[in-house]
């Protein structure tokens, strides 16, 4: 069984470090404009659309408490998780290395702008893959619930 936490622990670790070398070329200075995608370098000081920007230097810190707080529950509920095992490492790995921005930068590094048509959120790599989380866990519940009707 902890060999099959070992590989999902690695799978966090990879993206951790593919997340922040992306982040890493844009704090450097990569910048590509497009007619309906942009690539450029924004620091969000708040959360999802810039909200709680106010809390800037406490986020990191309230981020941290929830992460701890769904890892203790999912120690103590290992039926979740093993059943969602993925999307929490897809979870985490996001939530981790956003919160590691907030350490090193000035905020959460973000770069995918979208532009066609209407504006929106700029957006990470980290917020695509826990974007791809709750996708799996709604997918993994749908299925579990479809097997309980079935039985």
């Amino acid at each position: 069984m902890l060999n099959k936490y070992l590989k999902y622990f690695f799978l966090f670790a990879i993206l951790v470090a593919i997340d922040q070398y992306i982040k890493y070329i844009f704090v450097n200075g990569y910048y590509k404009q497009g007619d309906c995608i942009s690539l450029v370098l924004a620091y969000n000081k708040g959360v999802a659309f810039s909200m709680f920007a106010f809390l800037a230097e406490y986020l990191k810190y309230i981020q941290i408490s929830i992460m701890l707080i769904g890892f203790i529950y999912l120690l103590n509920n290992k039926e979740i998780l093993r059943l969602y095992i993925l999307p929490i490492s897809l979870i985490f790995a996001g939530g981790i290395s956003n919160i590691f921005d907030r350490f090193i930068r000035e905020g959460v590094v973000d770069y995918v702008y979208w532009h066609c048509g209407f504006d929106f959120a700029i957006f990470n790599f980290a917020d695509v893959i826990i974007d791809i989380s709750i996708v799996l866990i709604l997918y993994i519940s749908y299925k579990q619930e479809k097997q309980k009707i079935n039985i």
